[in-house]
């Protein structure tokens, strides 16, 4: 089981709810008397996996305290010293993070034991229910454990027990988890931090003799949060496949398929009616040697006559050749084949890769993050998958590797997630006895999720187009069940609902194929103010669930109607004219909490800069990269500075990047703003250069926006 990290979920936390007995309530004194533990997995208490034991504590046991707990001297006749006891305990903890209620004083007590016993002291990393109860709830008139199970309705029965308090513990931080969502504490470190502001508390305790029941960091590591292999997320698909796949007649015999897979050396053959390359992928089937094999074994040497279409598995299972090794592993994986097509961007067939072609890329992270989302069930386990994005985004930024790709892998994450949201949700639905969908639809991320621009700290931008129906009408209505229940999974699972409400609960996020053209329409015709908001995110789309063809014929429909109305493209240049100034008078940074803002002063003016022109001159890429790259090939563009902005907004997000993956160390609510004190004096120029870059969009928007191509 993995240890915690600092970007564990705390609703999907694999930890230990504990609690101990001692011989009284003072620290310098106090001998532990009882140990109990019980396991929290993935969020969930185990109570079929616990651990208790009594410990003799080498001294009479006070009978005002035995009157309390019950444990008599004669109980502990047998029973184990501390040293055993605690060694027992840390083997059954292995290495998960410890909840429990008011740990402080059982860390105290703990450590005292411990030089008793001649130990070498090393403190587990802990949570407090007491101190996350304040923060929930700092009315709460009394701290105990018995008023805060009352007030979150936890049953304790058994008090007094140590392994009695630790379940009822456990239950307490399971109730708090949602609480603490609601206030921006998603995980392990925040939970901390959040711990550490409350100092009237922690004065009271450490006053008290008591340790304090967290981790407290000085500073951060990007390497406390895992270490990863970070190949398969580094390569792609394309990398690996084996160009120009040999392909045969469907009407061929089994001998003559094996026959030419021999001769060709290859472990897999496809098959279409007319034996031609570069068809759709989805009209080809596969054989591959083991299906030979098993064919012969079962039917004997007779087998080998039989057509082998027989045997065959079609359609093609494929996947687009741009898409990165751990979403190809992940879905091997999930299907349990060993050979996959590789389609071009237009679905065509491109080529074949085989489980073969990745033995030489170590994959355990890739298919552990892929198999986390497509076997979710629950919020928490999505929560669970999502916290391994920034274990994924330390590795790959300590290889160095390009910045634009790992924020693609976060938004491939985000999208796989949504559409597993949207999975659950269906199967809640149907559970409920809502029946199936009424009609084909598909679900759309938006914004940089849908440009592949996610940073760790992306909320939700998600729309929904559905065949047919009238607003409002039983279809509409359907949908809007599926997107407000999808909506909540992803907001449990650490994705919050986006302030903006852009979201498929909401009836200007949902629609048909129609009322989405009439809708579009209406936008770059009419151009008000608070459509031009709404477009600003709308063509940055991806499908993820779904008809993928209803998206991709809106998506064709926008950009077209966009292109045609050059008053419109004009307006959404007019976006990027007034920008605030990054740099104070005397040429340093405008800080806010000692921070400078790099979505609001670079990435977002560059990325609103290259989505008008890009629409303007009928460009339809997908980021802001391929867009800027695009408009700089298109004649008579400044290509100079297009590309010298491309460079730029790959330097700020590396700069955001690298700070959300700090600041989650330090438990730090995220952001995208960095704070320059923790920049080398050369990344300092570069910021202040590039951020001077930026300077020149509004008058290459006004120069470039009517440019003929």
């Amino acid at each position: 089981m993995k240890a915690v990290t600092d970007a564990t979920p705390l609703i999907a936390a694999n930890a230990v709810a504990f609690d101990t007995e001692t011989t009284g309530l003072d620290v310098k004194e106090a001998r532990i008397l009882q140990l109990g533990g019980m396991a929290l997995v993935e969020g969930r208490l185990r109570a079929d996996d616990a651990f208790e034991t009594l410990v003799d504590p080498g001294v009479p046991i006070p009978p005002r305290s035995t009157a309390i707990h019950g444990i008599t001297g004669q109980m502990l006749r047998t029973a184990p010293d501390f040293a055993d006891a605690w060694q027992r305990f840390e083997e059954y903890r292995g290495g998960r993070l410890l909840v429990g209620y008011a740990l402080g004083f059982d860390l105290a007590v703990l450590e005292r034991e411990a030089h008793r016993a001649g130990l070498l002291w090393q403190a587990p990393r802990t949570l407090c229910v007491r101190m996350l109860a304040g923060i929930v709830n700092p009315e709460l008139p009394d701290a105990s454990l018995d008023a805060i199970a009352a007030w979150l309705e936890v049953e304790t029965s058994g008090r007094h027990s140590a392994l009695a308090d630790a379940r009822i513990a456990g239950e307490v931080f399971t109730a708090l988890a949602p609480h603490l969502a609601g206030r921006g504490i998603r995980t392990v470190a925040e939970a901390e931090r959040a711990s550490s502001l409350r100092s009237q508390a922690l004065r009271q305790q450490a006053e008290a003799g008591w340790s304090e029941p967290f981790l407290r960091r000085n500073g951060a590591s990007r390497h406390a949060l895992e270490a990863i292999d970070p190949y398969a997320f580094s390569h792609r698909v394309a990398e690996a496949a084996s160009a120009g796949p040999v392909i045969a007649r469907d009407d061929i015999s089994v001998q003559e398929a094996a026959c030419i897979m021999a001769e060709r050396r290859i472990s897999s053959l496809l098959l279409s009616s007319d034996g031609a390359p570069g068809g759709p992928a989805e009209r080809y089937a596969i054989v591959t040697e083991r299906d030979v094999l098993r064919a012969v074994a079962s039917s004997g040497g007779k087998a080998l006559a039989g057509p082998v279409s027989g045997i065959a598995a079609g359609p093609l299972i494929a996947i687009e050749g741009s898409a990165f090794f751990y979403r190809a592993l992940g879905l091997m994986n999930r299907r349990k084949i060993r050979h996959l097509g590789v389609s071009d961007a237009d679905g065509r067939l491109a080529g074949v890769i085989s489980a073969r072609d990745f033995l030489k890329f170590r994959a355990g992270a890739a298919v552990d993050l892929q198999a986390r989302i497509e076997n979710a069930d629950t919020p928490a386990d999505l929560a669970g998958a999502w916290s391994r994005v920034a274990v994924v985004a330390s590795a790959l930024l300590d290889e160095e590797i390009d910045t634009r790709s790992i924020t693609e892998i976060i938004s491939g994450v985000l999208c796989a997630m949504t559409a597993r949201a949207c999975e659950m949700a269906l199967h809640d639905m149907e559970a409920a006895g809502e029946g199936k969908p009424p009609c084909a639809f598909a679900v759309m991320v938006l914004g940089s999720g849908g440009r592949g621009e996610s940073l760790l700290a992306p909320d939700q931008d998600n729309a929904l187009i559905f065949a047919e129906g009238e607003p409002d009408g039983p279809q509409d209505r359907w949908f809007a069940e599926l997107g407000a229940r999808f909506a909540d999974h992803l907001h449990a699972a650490a994705i919050p609902l986006c302030k903006g409400g852009v979201m498929a609960r909401n009836a200007l996020w949902r629609g048909s194929a129609e009322t989405w053209r009439q809708r579009v329409d209406e936008w770059v015709t009419k151009a008000r103010p608070q459509d031009l908001l709404n477009v600003d995110i709308f063509y940055d789309l991806r499908a993820v669930h779904g008809d993928e063809r209803l998206v991709r014929a809106l998506s064709a429909h926008a950009w077209k109607r966009g292109s045609e109305q050059i008053e419109f493209a004009k307006l959404l240049g007019e976006s990027v004219r007034d920008m605030n100034n990054p740099f104070t008078l005397f040429g340093g940074f405008r800080l806010e909490e000692g921070r400078v803002d790099l979505k609001m002063h670079g990435l977002f003016p560059i990325a609103a800069m290259a989505r008008a022109l890009a629409i303007r001159h009928h460009l339809p890429r997908a980021s802001t990269r391929a867009r800027l790259e695009a408009l700089a090939e298109h004649p008579g563009m400044p290509r100079n500075d297009l590309l010298a902005l491309r460079d730029a907004h790959r330097f700020f997000l590396t700069l955001v990047l690298e700070q959300q993956v700090d600041d989650i160390a330090l438990g730090i609510p995220l952001s995208n703003n960095v704070a320059p004190e923790r920049l080398t004096a050369r990344q300092q120029k570069t910021l202040k250069d590039a951020l001077k870059s930026v300077a020149i969009i509004p008058q290459l928007v006004r120069n470039a926006m009517f440019v003929n191509g």
